[in-house]
């Protein structure tokens, strides 16, 4: 694994025990400049590994708890108009950060969503006809509470279509969880987390995981995949292009981690259940048959011939 990578998630596990799985994805994600989905019950440290993470590379950390009444000033800001200088001044709102955690996202108005969805797709805010750029990296988590759908909104898939990766975190196991509680006793190791790259380390770091190779063979099989989630039988609407380019990118940042600088078939596989299922929209027939996104994408990676290494002349 690369070095510098293998620091980071240690530090993350410093503050979240049994995680590592979830930090790893976390920082792909972060290194394809993507956006994340956490689909999770309240409690299960969420919160936590977001501050872990944007600890561990010295990036500012906003919170956006997002509630009915919530409006889109609230989260890009607001000009107000100073007297002494005559004229209107704005006032950035929790999104000008490096990290951001969108907490329980789908409890707010689609236009409240969609101003946070602005941001994670053009990487600029529009506040009052002016467009203001935010600074990079920036790494949207938003959360999304699995029970109690009464009074929220729930994303339209052309909006879950914006996040990368879209995962779970899962309770802990029994020695997890008393791993926790002894954590729980003392001083909150987070509010002793040091940060162990810069953010111009970090940029370095994206920079570098583009140059991942990526051969034909790899790219025509992201894109049969792909295709034939969009002819399932139990599919209505299929990954897009857009699925695609994510599954490519995730893949290079995963081999980059794993300190290689070519992706290979495994990684294609691993990857897509957390790229392609949250993009797909089933028939009616199929949901109420049980079946679920992340089964028809597992049929399809079994269909698909597997690209084969090619012999070195």
């Amino acid at each position: 694994m690369n070095p510098t990578i293998e620091t980071i998630l240690e530090n993350i596990e410093r503050v979240m025990t049994g995680k590592r799985d979830v930090a790893k994805l976390s920082l792909i994600a972060l290194l394809a400049e993507g956006h994340v989905l956490l689909e999770d019950v309240p409690g299960v440290g969420k919160t936590m590994m977001v501050r872990a993470l944007a600890k561990s590379v010295s990036a500012s950390f906003k919170r956006i708890q997002f509630t009915p009444d919530l409006l889109p000033s609230d989260v890009t800001g607001v000009s107000i108009y100073n007297p002494k200088e005559l004229e209107f001044q704005f006032r950035p709102g929790p999104i000008m950060g490096n990290i951001i955690l969108a907490d329980e996202i789908n409890r707010t108005s689609p236009k409240t969503q969609s101003a946070l969805l602005e941001g994670m797709e053009e990487s600029s805010v529009t506040v009052d006809g002016v467009t203001y750029r935010l600074e990079k990296p920036f790494f949207v988590m938003a959360t999304q509470n699995p029970i109690e759908y009464e009074g929220t909104y729930p994303l339209p898939e052309a909006q879950l279509d914006r996040f990368l990766l879209k995962m779970k975190m899962g309770y802990p196991g029994t020695n997890e969880e008393i791993e926790v509680l002894s954590r729980a006793q003392k001083v909150p190791p987070i509010d002793d987390l040091e940060p162990v790259i810069n953010l111009e380390e970090l940029r370095t770091l994206q920079k570098e995981m583009k140059e991942v190779f990526v051969d034909d063979s790899i790219k025509k099989y992201i894109v049969e995949i792909s295709t034939r989630t969009r002819t399932h039988d139990s599919v209505y609407l299929g990954a897009s292009p857009r699925g695609s380019i994510g599954l490519m990118k995730a893949a290079q940042a995963y081999a980059y981690i794993h300190g290689r600088d070519y992706v290979i078939p495994d990684e294609v596989q691993y990857l897509a259940p957390f790229v392609l299922s949250h993009r797909i929209i089933l028939k009616s027939e199929a949901r109420f048959d049980g079946v679920t996104a992340e089964d028809v994408v597992n049929q399809v990676i079994a269909r698909v011939p597997v690209p084969i290494q090619k012999a070195v002349k």
